[in-house]
């Protein structure tokens, strides 16, 4: 065994992990910013818009005005205890949004403001100074929708008005002959026009609110009546006619103030923070990665999983040293070589057939030093008997010695008549 350098330095993968690490968490939070490279300001009639049917004003005005304002692109704030702005589509739902209407009706006030306006953006060869997310009124036209909404009863329509009155107020409408509204029994009407049709109102489902029964102009109830109400569920507002709230109506101060006015008595006199909804208009993102690990139930997956992490990482880089090199399975070499193979030998119980190739190779050698040719096995040992004992080493007995090793069986007796083969060899190369 023995211990190789890492092929990286630690310097290196600890700034590979770190790095990565940074590009995932950053991955993560794009998600969940919508970092797609699309644009909220799309010329939506919607609160992240700045064009003459956006609701961007109104945010803006209401945050001046001292309320708590957000922008919510995830579908779980439709649940938050607050008073929700919602700005439907002419593409919206009727029955998904009569749904999330009905989901909040003992969670918090909420605010409709009804669709109107066909609005594109400002062609470029257009001769006027534009900025982002202006667009460009193509005409008006009540929601399709409208028809199958509940709390509306009935669908609005576009007819030639030119003034409004309500809350107090009254003014004009910015394009009077384009105003939508609506002549129902289920609107209770908040702001009217000159022939009593309803711009704005809250929706009498059954409810008590006292105080926009008060600003409609209703009677007051008695207690028995007031005991048959739900005292429990929130007002529902809808405004239907846009204008009254959008960034077009809200550059007249008549307008403006009432757009206030409308919000402070959908809220009833509560301190709630003001959502306005982007999921509705198709902005809707998804519920942020990052934050959701560390909410319960995952924050305790979440520990476990740093906690680990760091585990690993202190072992990684703290271990005994770098890693040990494991030795080569079979050593290379002669010697080697040698060893392997009488293993192999060994284990196999075959040491008997060892005798007779090793006597004939060491007979070969000899014959060879004393110069003998003969060919034949038993020629070429009696040959090198006759030299030996011409030689003086008659006591060698090398025909008697070369029998006995091709007849050993046992790793003793092989031992012994090798070695004495050897050493007569040995002794010829003195």
């Amino acid at each position: 065994m023995s211990r190789a350098a890492g092929p990286f330095p630690m310097r290196a993968v600890l700034g590979l992990i770190v790095g990565g690490g940074a590009v995932f968490l950053l991955l993560l939070y794009a998600m969940a910013q919508g970092w797609d490279g699309g644009r909220d300001d799309n010329g939506g009639a919607h609160a992240a818009a700045n064009g003459l049917n956006g609701f961007s004003a109104l945010a803006g005005l209401l945050e001046r005005r001292g309320h708590e304002v957000s922008l919510s692109r995830s579908r779980a704030r439709l649940e938050d205890d607050s008073l929700l702005v919602i700005t439907p589509q002419h593409s919206s739902d009727a029955e998904d949004l009569e749904e999330l209407i009905e989901g909040r009706r003992y969670i918090g006030p909420t605010l409709v403001i009804l669709p109107k306006w066909l609005a594109g953006p400002v062609p470029r060869e257009a001769d006027t100074d534009t900025g982002p997310g202006w667009v460009q009124l193509a005409g008006a036209m009540p929601p399709s929708w409208a028809k199958d909404f509940g709390p509306l009863g009935q669908e609005p329509a576009i007819e030639q008005f030119a003034s409004w009155r309500g809350l107090g107020l009254e003014g004009t409408l910015p394009v009077p002959g384009k105003a939508q509204a609506i002549n129902s029994s289920a609107i209770a009407p908040l702001v009217e026009n000159e022939l009593r049709r309803t711009f704005a109102g809250y929706w009498d489902n059954g409810g008590y609110y006292p105080i926009l029964s008060e600003l409609a102009g209703e009677r007051p109830l008695s207690d028995e009546e007031v005991a048959e109400l739900d005292q429990d569920a929130w007002p529902v507002v809808i405004v239907v006619e846009p204008d009254l709230m959008n960034n077009y109506g809200l550059s007249d101060p008549a307008r403006a103030e009432l757009a206030v006015r409308l919000v402070e008595a959908t809220l009833e006199d509560y301190d709630l923070p003001i959502v306005f909804d982007l999921t509705i208009a198709g902005l809707g993102r998804a519920e942020n990665l990052l934050t959701l690990a560390f909410t319960p139930p995952f924050l305790a997956a979440t520990l476990c999983l740093i906690l680990a992490t760091l585990l690993i990482g202190w072992r990684g880089f703290r271990r005994f040293g770098p890693p040990i090199a494991e030795a080569p399975a079979q050593a290379r070499g002669k010697r080697q070589l040698a060893r392997n193979g009488a293993a192999l030998v060994e284990r196999a119980r075959r040491l008997h057939l060892l005798g007779p190739p090793y006597a004939a190779m060491i007979g070969r050698r000899i014959a060879r030093d004393l110069g003998i040719r003969a060919t034949d096995p038993l020629a070429r040992e009696q040959a090198i008997e006759n030299m030996l004992q011409r030689r003086g080493m008659a006591d060698t007995n090398y025909v008697a010695q070369a029998e006995a090793l091709r007849r050993a069986r046992k790793p003793g007796e092989l031992l012994r008549a090798a070695a004495a083969l050897r050493t007569i060899e040995r002794t010829l190369e003195q």
